[in-house]
């Protein structure tokens, strides 16, 4: 559940926050402004400071994307399988396919170090709205506002990381309309305990995926180390042995990705008219090649299989995604909310000549964007270089260019507050696989040249007169950045190094460096900029209009997200809150145990063993989209009874508006995992230390 992801409204958003009496389970609520009182109201729940302090510190981002929880005092986290699949990939060989095989510590010397994974545990928040906004005159020209606002978010992450050493990272929220710092615990050596076999994590493929009813062990276990030592922490989930059960309030905490559901009508269109298709046509083009691949060899499949999951897990997304914003009814939805607020605006005069422009504003940002987005798409976002050698060649030579200015002129993702996590990627000892990376990089420079043109000055230099196949090849074969040891020598030599440096991969990237940063450069100053400015005035209109209990849009940062575990009706037939285990193996006969209906043979050798009727999935509405994969589900007495997986095809419009009326998160059951793993796998270590036994 990579992409994650809604309610017809009878009465505008924004109209219902304020009568939150009766209202759906809707928000991705910040852990310094939840909905207290609906809470109190409609579920008789009082939030205590302690409760919601030991769930903020127990949960843990996945920095790569995703969610998970500390579940023991020994550092155990757990997460699905599909977002530790980076990591169990990286770490597997040609003879140890730990993806099919699965991957079992029997002591804690063979839990696996995962070469660039880093996990983020938030600390505190804090408001730092006013010292952004500070820097920003209401009359600065775009280009003046951006490097003003960017000096200022580059000094209060130095200062603060300074002065507590946590991770700090001020985050943009409304779009603009606020701004908070958020400190994290950082761990960098986090070892892979456990995983099941894909066929389990993953049971019924692509055809299940965002469907419902599911049957799958979508789950992992990590280990956080410090000091070369298991971490110690008194904030950990406690396993309910027990699980869900119908009707049960449930809390679900993690780090939704984003969400477009403050963005104006206009810009929506934009989305589903422009951005969205060629996003879907670029991902579609990229999913075949990958499929062909995987068909050469097993060991190709195996290169293959974290990127194609991937590929097919958001282009699944993109469709039903798509769909929504093709829907009449939910665009006129849309529509009927944004044209309360602007009624709204327009019958006060002073919120009419603070706000009233804002939307124009917003339009003419599109109009800018509608001529440079493809391009801004193929060389700063790198879609035109699908390689993981190019993407380390680029951050080199934008690292030893950034390291040079002073911290506050830098780009965001080189100031020094994010160095050190940068470097952890940029010098991963994961491996590269060369035929990989050749396949991929000669057809994403095909599809450049196909979008721009054979003659295009920039594509002839790019190619120097071959294919781009045969570019391709030349450069990878070429370059000497697989290398750990010849990153370490060019990122510490600086400029002098880099342009020192004969390797094709630098050259290359040096030479689409000035055009990707001219086209940054018009897009943050042209787009950006005045956009945020732009909706910052939206938010403040909201504000004055509603209140300020409005959730902001999702921004990989903690939230906290509820509802009620319970089923739906779908063409006439109502759908079980629950699945179990013994409904898999139906559900494998129902397919002739035909891929990818085959359970493993670790399941069909214990079927005897399991107790069938034991939970597996359930379905809650808390709201949820892409990022909240892993992310705990806890009870009343913050105790663990699942882990969020998916979300069903009607949730994958949740990126634009929300519904509680078929939309469902998928989770799976503590009460499934916990049979799994004692009767399936035999997880004696694990299962001893969630206290199973």
């Amino acid at each position: 559940m990579s992409s994650l992801y809604w309610k017809s409204f009878a009465l505008g958003l924004f109209l219902v926050v304020v009568c939150p009496a009766g209202r759906a389970d809707e928000g991705m609520w910040l852990f310094n402004d939840l909905p207290a009182r609906l809470l109190k109201d409609k579920y008789n729940f009082d939030i205590s400071p302690g409760w919601l302090d030991h769930l903020q510190k127990a949960s843990v981002r996945f920095n790569d994307g995703g969610s998970g929880s500390f579940v023991s005092p020994d550092g155990l986290v757990m997460t699905n399988h599909h977002v530790g699949t980076d990591c169990i990939q990286k770490i597997g060989t040609k003879e140890h396919d730990y993806i099919k095989t699965g991957f079992s510590a029997r002591v804690q010397a063979d839990e696996a170090k995962c070469p660039d994974l880093e996990l983020n545990v938030l600390m505190s928040t804090e408001d730092v709205t006013a010292q952004v906004n500070s820097v920003v005159r209401p009359d600065a020209y775009p280009a003046t506002a951006e490097k003003a606002r960017r000096a200022v978010m580059n000094r209060i992450e130095k200062e603060s990381l300074d002065k507590t050493g946590l991770r700090s990272n001020v985050v943009t929220l409304y779009n603009g309309g606020a701004y908070h710092l958020y400190r994290y615990k950082k761990y960098t050596d986090v070892r892979l305990v456990f995983a099941p076999e894909k066929d389990a994590a993953f049971f019924g493929g692509d055809p299940d995926n965002f469907e419902y009813p599911r049957y799958d062990l979508d789950i992992c276990f990590f280990r956080a180390y410090e000091n070369d030592k298991p971490v110690k922490t008194s904030d950990y989930l406690k396993w309910n042995k027990l699980g869900a059960k119908e009707g049960d309030l449930v809390f679900v905490s993690g780090n939704p990705g984003s969400t477009s559901r403050l963005d104006t009508v206009q810009h929506l269109e934009f989305l589903r008219d422009r951005s969205n298709p060629r996003a879907l046509a670029m991902l579609e083009r990229h999913e075949i090649l990958l499929r062909v691949y995987s068909e050469r060899s097993r060991e190709s499949a195996r290169r293959a299989q974290d990127k194609l999951f991937d590929i097919e897990n958001s282009r699944k997304a993109y469709v039903g995604m798509q769909a929504g914003l093709q829907d009449p009814s939910l665009m006129a939805q849309k529509q009927m909310q944004e044209q309360k607020l602007r009624d709204a605006v327009n019958a006060d005069p002073k919120l009419r000549a603070s706000y009233g422009n804002a939307w124009d504003e917003i339009a003419a940002t599109l109009r800018t964007s509608e001529g440079i987005y493809i391009d801004v798409s193929l060389l700063e976002r790198g879609s035109a270089f699908e390689s993981r050698l190019f993407d380390i060649a680029r951050t080199l030579v934008r690292l030893a260019e950034e390291t040079r200015k002073p911290n506050e002129t830098r780009l965001r993702e080189y100031s020094e507050a994010g160095l050190e996590s940068l470097k952890q990627d940029l010098f991963s000892e994961a491996p590269i696989y060369d035929d990989l990376d050749t396949l991929e990089l000669g057809d994403s420079l095909g599809m450049y040249a196909e979008t721009k043109g054979m003659q295009d000055d920039l594509v002839r230099k790019v190619l120097a007169g071959k294919s781009p196949n045969a570019r391709a090849d030349e450069l990878v074969r070429g370059s000497k950045l697989k290398d750990v040891a010849e990153r370490k020598r060019l990122a510490e030599g600086g400029m002098a190094a880099i342009e020192a440096s004969t390797d094709p991969m630098i050259l290359l990237a040096r030479l689409v460096d000035p055009e990707a940063r001219r086209l940054r450069s018009i897009y943050d100053n042209q787009v950006d900029e005045p956009r945020q400015q732009a909706y910052a005035k939206i938010a403040q209109a909201r504000f004055a209009a509603y209140g300020k209990n409005i959730y902001p849009d999702a921004t990989f940062t903690l939230r906290l997200a509820f509802g009620t575990v319970k089923g739906y009706e779908e063409n006439g037939r109502q759908l079980p809150w629950m699945t179990t285990i013994g409904g898999a193996f139906a559900h494998a006969d129902e397919h002739q145990d035909q891929e990818p209906f085959r359970l493993p043979a670790s399941w069909t050798r214990h079927k005897n063993a399991l107790s069938l009727a034991t939970p597996l999935n359930f379905v809650n509405t808390a709201d949820i989209i892409g990022g909240n994969s892993g992310s705990p589900v806890v009870n009343r007495a913050g105790e663990l009874v699942g882990i969020i997986f998916d979300g069903n095809i009607q949730s994958l419009v949740l990126d634009y508006i929300y519904s509680d009326t078929q939309a469902r998160a998928i989770a799976v059951h503590s009460a499934g995992i916990a049979e799994a793993l004692k009767k399936v796998y035999g997880a004696g270590r694990v299962v001893s230390e969630l206290g199973l036994r």
